[in-house]
């Protein structure tokens, strides 16, 4: 089921009023009803992916509970080794299985045809790569006495399986969350006034900015031999606005739509193409992800602890195990791989500049945004053959890359929709962008008259309705992580 549907809208209709009307008079059943709803979202793709859930949820809900009790260290050890083997042994099976078999194949038998190697047609459940580090998380935070379990089962499959952020984040930390099911709610106008509008927002940059980038970017990433030079170049930069208003597009929805229930979720982006440093882009882009592998990868491995070549050494592997998140891809490998270097780079070089703060920030933001943007390319193509022809064709020469581009944009002396797109509404939205700055939507025109507030969402709405891909419904990218 997809936010950008209209199955989706008959959904959360249903969802909130049975919530609502069983919200006054107990709490238990409103997360009943939350849970059920989780569940219809969930398997609306496919009804066995539920059974994975469910498996998850009740291994990591058991095993925190024998955790907590637990005072014997060997024994609280093999009872973190059992959860984080049972999780990442089904993350592993279902996202990696056929990709280290390929890779193994590669490897020791060079010369074999390995196309004509059968492996299994496994079936990737969407959001698995998110629930699983939510209830590691959990798990985790228990063995380290950072939290205690809850003793609700109903809770913690709530806190698992609840639908806004179950399929692409944020993730989310138990101590913030389950406190959250674990309270009788009221409903309260303002937050879900603020919720409307953050879903708003978040439906104008998935089905106007994305959708129709989407339709430029594909043009080019699936037959690059028709493309070269500037033409891949600006493709990738677009792709970059893409899985951004794709990505930060779901993320406002999903804590939009938690708000219509009361709850509150973490923030994940904070407008990252405005960082002025590789450090500041990790800090305000895909949060969620980021401080989890800030504190659940690169603080085990020690940290800065140790002197600098341990830190640099525990920052590229931290990047590298992200990157292979992803995707089981040698392109995420190498995408990661380059941020780690970034990174470090970046740690090392800066002292070296000794500029004035304002010019200082200009060239960081420009260094820090021409490179980040350069690396989607990485992490768009789809493989390596398809990486190799993107970069030959980068530094050949000809005309056919501009003309060809031309052509997408217009067609028949006319704009087409992405390129209507491109003139009118994309660079509203970068305005609107550079108003936000740390402010939340609907926080952007809180002291504004009321006719200039509701003048500014009409406007976002209509731009929904006159220029957003409504009939295809496309999938959210970070679907396939």
């Amino acid at each position: 089921m997809l936010f950008n549907s209209s199955t989706f809208l008959v959904f959360l209709i249903i969802v909130f009023v049975v919530y609502w009307k069983t919200a006054k008079y107990s709490a238990r059943w409103s997360k009943v009803v939350l849970l059920l709803g989780s569940y219809i979202f969930y398997g609306w793709w496919d009804w066995r992916f539920l059974i994975l859930i469910v498996i998850s949820s009740a291994t990591d809900f058991l095993l925190g509970n024998k955790l907590f009790k637990s005072e014997k260290s060997k024994h609280r050890k093999i009872l973190l080794v059992t959860s984080i083997f049972i999780n990442l042994g089904m993350l592993f099976f279902f996202k990696y299985f056929n990709f280290f078999i390929d890779s193994f194949k590669t490897l020791f038998f060079p010369f074999a045809n390995v196309n004509e190697w059968s492996t299994l047609n496994i079936i990737l459940p969407v959001g698995i790569s998110f629930y699983t580090f939510q209830t590691l998380s959990y798990t985790i935070d228990i063995y380290n006495r950072k939290i205690e379990p809850t003793k609700s089962a109903l809770t913690f499959f709530t806190f698992v399986a609840f639908f806004p952020q179950l399929v692409a984040g944020p993730i989310e930390r138990a101590r913030h969350l389950i406190p959250q099911f674990e309270t009788k709610h009221k409903f309260f106008f303002p937050q879900a006034s603020s919720g409307l509008k953050l879903i708003l927002w978040g439906l104008f940059k998935k089905m106007v900015i994305a959708d129709q980038l989407a339709v430029i970017v594909n043009s080019v990433y699936t037959t690059p031999e028709n493309f070269n030079g500037w033409g891949i170049i600006i493709a990738t930069f677009l792709f970059g606005f893409q899985i951004y208003c794709d990505f930060s597009g779901y993320s406002d929805i999903a804590i939009g739509t938690a708000r219509l229930f009361g709850i509150e979720l973490m923030t994940n982006f904070r407008t990252p193409y405005f960082s002025t440093s590789f450090r500041e882009f990790w800090r305000r882009w895909h949060i969620s992800l980021s401080t989890w592998f800030r504190d659940y990868v690169y603080i085990p491995l020690g940290g800065n602890k140790n002197g600098s070549f341990n830190w640099a050494r525990n920052i590229f592997v931290t990047f590298v195990i992200s990157g292979l998140w992803h995707g089981a891809s040698i392109t995420f490998l190498i995408w990661g791989a380059i941020h780690g270097f970034l990174f470090i780079a970046e740690h090392y070089l800066s002292p070296l500049f000794r500029i004035n703060s304002k010019l200082k920030r200009f060239v960081g933001f420009t260094i820090t945004f021409i490179f980040v943007n350069f690396t989607w390319l990485f992490f768009r193509a789809e493989n390596w053959n398809h990486l190799t022809a993107l970069f030959n064709n980068i530094v050949a020469t000809g005309t056919t890359s501009t003309n060809s581009f031309i052509s997408l944009l217009i067609n028949s002396s006319n704009l087409t929709a992405p390129g209507r797109m491109l003139l009118f509404i994309f660079p509203v939205f970068i305005l609107i962008e550079i108003f936000l700055g740390k402010k939340e939507f609907n926080e952007l025109l809180g002291n504004s008259p009321k006719y200039v507030r509701w003048g500014f969402y009409y406007f976002i709405l209509l731009s929904i309705l006159f220029f957003g891909v409504l009939n295809a419904a496309p999938q959210f990218i970070y679907f396939q992580f």
